[in-house]
């Protein structure tokens, strides 16, 4: 037997173990990710097999469109329906690299803007936002929400 190699097996040998346990939440769950992730690789002009931060990309968008209608039906009143969707979350959530506290997401921030301020020479304002997000979306590799870190970059810049 050989170890699992990629996220996507992973997912499916998670998924056969739910369905032996019979634990419907974590089968429904994978087997709607594992859709989503098929989906991927059709999508195009060409079928292709998604590497495994393509596939984290495809659960990320999984996990927060589970988080906002879980706020729709919390927002509706249809408590039972919100609990169901977070809990999907965090059963999508266990694929994914721990988030970033807000402190580091901030420190983040900081860095990328000092790097930015070394290759130009100049602080950073609003117009180089682009730059600077570039460079903290890389160092937060996945582990924290595009979002969060655009609101702290924001805040950096709008201090210096």
């Amino acid at each position: 037997m050989h170890a699992v190699s990629t996220l996507k097996e992973q997912l499916r040998t998670d998924l056969t173990a739910a369905m032996k346990s019979r634990d419907e939440l974590v089968r429904t769950t994978l087997r709607s990710a594992l859709t989503a992730i098929g989906n991927a690789e059709v999508a195009g002009s060409s079928a292709k097999e998604l590497s495994d931060d393509e596939v984290r990309s495809v659960i990320t968008k999984e996990t927060k469109r589970r988080a906002e209608s879980a706020e729709a039906f919390e927002g509706a009143g249809r408590a039972e329906q919100a609990e169901r969707e977070r809990a999907e979350g965090e059963v999508l959530a266990r694929y994914l690299p721990t988030q970033l506290s807000d402190d580091e997401v901030d420190q983040l921030a900081r860095d990328a803007v000092a790097a930015v301020e070394a290759e130009t020479g100049e602080k950073p304002g609003q117009r180089q936002m682009g730059q600077v997000m570039k460079k903290a979306n890389a160092a937060a590799e996945g582990r924290a929400e595009g979002g969060r870190v655009a609101a702290a970059v924001k805040k950096q810049l709008a201090a210096g």
